[in-house]
């Protein structure tokens, strides 16, 4: 039997019937591999691959996952048990069970324990095929564990840093409470304030390294001094909440939220992170409720090495949520065109093109026959407005400084009709909070992306040039000499290589809906 017959069984098997019958396969297997009866008991005892592969497990919440999963108490009693040197029978029962506990535990760490299309990810084929009975092999044998499972994990950095957090977090809940604050009474405390909790407040900021050991020293007195605001505005930064160190109402709820729930948000983090694909060429990400965009260099995820600007998403409602999946990016158009959806168009904007004569020409809108940039424009006579309605004419706005999507678009072709794009309204980046689209992304530093994008297209697009074909007269389109991938991502835990962790809202309520399909209790 080749090892390579049992690869597909893990994947696609998930009753434990199905996947102990694998197990046994695969026990046969890698022992006929390596001219040995068993894969973890050897000369009757356990060997040093199976009692670190067993801690492992038995220690799964390092890694975000549930012991319990992967070694119910019975199972785990029998696995602790030493074998019978004189039973082959029950040496092989025991060796098999532990292959497929271990084929569980891998299987969820190298893909996650979530299909991603059960979480409503449009993620496409994410992580590599795992071959597990090879993996096993390879862990049989390896000289130390936990490096063989570290290749079979996402081999991104930030991955490693969200586990880093994670025990941190993990050593936070089981030593510190998160003081109680007073209540919220519709006044936030400033600088220069008195404050009935600076006792609660110093403790939680330096709890969570907001505020440094000399500061928690040198804040004093009944107030909100220098040392204290300068601390709880770091703490707004890492929580995506406006930096004004004040305790505001987001800033309470923030500073009340228990480090268990932290600790829950990292590890829906990490489940996610096991859905991504390997990069293969520099990617786009964009991370929902962080309001971010990454544009790497390269395939490594290094900060030095990303371009990182802000934007706009979709509002939180069901039909406006800017969606998750993968795609690539293969144009981009200088001075674009805005074709308004018809949903935007029925509900929006024909009520007020019929009651407001003129809305059409004071917002440069036009309605036209044909799908095309050089399709014919048509009056807006009763019986067009009622064919635009039906959809068999459409609605779109000129280019220029007011169209909805600025002066560039960038299209990644997808079934969800979602693309990045600039603004006419830069102001609303200074917003913390930026849900505010119809489900598209709109980017803070249009020329920058652009930049970045056509780096490696023909033509000399300088920042210069590409500012010229914004400003220019005519629509312009350029296609890309290499498409570029697109991750439309949600993460509400980013863990930085500065050693900050970033939390973020769940905007969309994608953690909540996670923590239901791994069965979890919403906290």
């Amino acid at each position: 039997m080749r090892l390579g017959k049992t690869r597909r069984c893990w994947f696609h098997y998930e009753s434990f019937v199905e996947l102990s019958l694998c197990a046994l396969l695969l026990t046969s297997a890698i022992a006929n591999a390596h001219d040995r009866s068993l894969v973890w008991i050897h000369d009757g005892k356990w060997s040093k691959q199976s009692i670190e592969l067993l801690h492992s497990m038995s220690t799964a919440q390092v890694y975000g996952l549930r012991p319990e999963d992967y070694l119910p108490p019975q199972l785990l009693q029998a696995l602790s048990a030493t074998p019978n040197p004189d039973d082959l029978s029950s040496q092989a029962s025991l060796d098999a069970e532990l292959s497929t506990a271990a084929t569980r535990f891998i299987t969820d760490l190298h893909y996650g324990r979530i299909d991603p299309r059960r979480a409503g990810f449009d993620l496409g084929r994410t992580r590599t095929d795992l071959d597990a009975d090879a993996a096993l092999a390879e862990i049989g044998r390896s000289p130390d564990v936990t490096v063989a499972l570290e290749a079979i994990e996402p081999h991104f950095y930030h991955y490693q840093l969200l586990k880093d957090a994670l025990l941190r977090y993990r050593w936070l809940e089981s030593t510190h409470e998160i003081s109680h604050l007073p209540p919220f009474t519709g006044h936030a405390p400033k600088l220069g304030d008195r404050y009935g909790g600076i006792g609660s407040l110093k403790s939680t900021l330096s709890a969570l390294g907001d505020l440094s050991l000399e500061e928690f020293q040198q804040a004093s007195g009944e107030s909100i001094d220098a040392v204290l605001a300068a601390g709880i505005k770091r703490f707004q930064h890492r929580h995506g909440i406006a930096e004004s160190g004040q305790i505001t109402r987001a800033t309470f709820d923030a500073l009340s939220t228990p480090i268990a729930k932290r600790v829950r948000q990292i590890e829906l983090s990490l489940e996610r992170a096991r859905w991504l694909p390997p990069f293969e060429s520099p990617p786009i990400i964009v991370n929902i409720p962080q309001f971010k965009l990454f544009a790497f260099q390269l395939t490594t995820d290094r900060a030095a090495n990303i371009l990182q600007i802000p934007v706009i998403v979709g509002k939180a409602y069901p039909a406006t949520r800017t969606p998750v999946f993968i795609g690539e990016m293969k144009y981009v158009v200088f001075r674009p065109f805005w074709n308004v959806p018809r949903s935007i168009a029925v509900r929006e904007l024909i009520p007020k093109i019929v009651s407001a004569p003129g809305y059409l020409d004071r917002n440069h809108l036009e309605i036209v026959r044909g799908p095309s940039d050089q399709s014919p424009v048509v009056p807006p006579t009763h019986e067009n407005i009622d064919a635009l309605a039906s959809g068999q004419l459409r609605l779109r706005q000129r280019p220029g400084v007011d169209n909805s999507l600025g002066l560039v678009k960038f299209l990644f072709p997808n079934s969800h009709d979602v693309y990045l794009h600039g603004t006419p309204m830069p102001s609303l980046f200074t917003q913390s909070s930026r849900a505010f689209s119809h489900g598209c992304v709109r980017v803070a530093d249009p020329v920058a992306l652009a930049t970045y994008v056509l780096r490696n297209t023909t033509g000399d697009w300088t920042p210069a040039h590409i500012a010229a074909a914004m400003s220019g007269a005519d629509s312009v389109g350029i296609t890309l000499d290499k498409p570029i991938p697109v991750i439309i991502f949600y993460s509400t835990v980013l863990a930085t290589e500065a050693g900050e962790v970033l939390f973020f809202d769940d905007v969309y309520g994608h953690d909540k809906k996670l923590e239901a399909l791994l069965g979890w209790t919403h906290m």
